[in-house]
């Protein structure tokens, strides 16, 4: 069992992020979803990051901080597109972070995080929020901090492709996700190794 903080898309706290939320529950791990925007939501990008303004970065990751105050210090980070901007953030404050999870999108990682923390990426190949420049680069950065990191690469769909009411979702590269991100919380739960 493990603890996991699961931060939100630009979107806000939505069904698909409550519904990995609950996934991971039936697995066995105990897990809060912050709600960075404190119950607002947006249908589109473009209206999610308006709302993202509105709310402000600083208060946002502040949020974010809050909500993981009392967690304990091997909480594994999950943060789900701009969730992954929220992980970098918050990382720097839980030197103890037991591993880091990036869905859809990339968060870099802080100089200082612990040698072979294991860091976990899924994103589209190709897409535009993590162009495959992008993820290379950022994958030669984390080898070279020490994090013990790996990318998923998923050809051939759109961003969000894990969302079953948006129009990206692909069922096999979700369902791909979800076992990779099953096993990985497996490897990275304290006392695993």
């Amino acid at each position: 069992m493990t603890d996991i903080a699961l931060f939100h898309s630009v979107l806000g706290l939505r069904p698909v992020e409550l519904g990995f939320a609950g996934r991971l529950r039936e697995a066995g791990h105990r897990v809060v979803t912050p709600d960075l925007y404190g119950g607002r939501t947006a249908p589109t990008l473009d209206e999610g990051f308006a709302l993202k303004d509105a709310v402000g970065w600083e208060t946002i990751t502040r949020r974010a901080r809050d909500a993981v105050h009392d967690l304990p210090a091997e909480t594994v980070l999950v943060g789900v597109s701009m969730g992954a901007g929220v992980v970098e953030t918050v990382l720097p404050h839980r030197p103890g972070t037991a591993g880091v999870l990036l869905l859809h999108a990339l968060g870099a990682l802080p100089a200082g995080s612990r040698a072979g923390l294991p860091v976990q990426v899924h994103v589209a190949d190709p897409d535009p929020i993590a162009p495959p420049a992008q993820v290379a680069a950022w994958l030669t950065a984390a080898t070279r901090s020490g994090a013990d990191a790996e990318v998923f690469r998923y050809p051939g769909i759109g961003h969000f492709y894990t969302d079953a009411d948006g129009p990206d979702h692909d069922e096999r590269a979700a369902e791909l996700t979800w076992d990779r991100v099953s096993e990985f919380l497996r490897r990275s739960a304290p006392g695993s190794a």
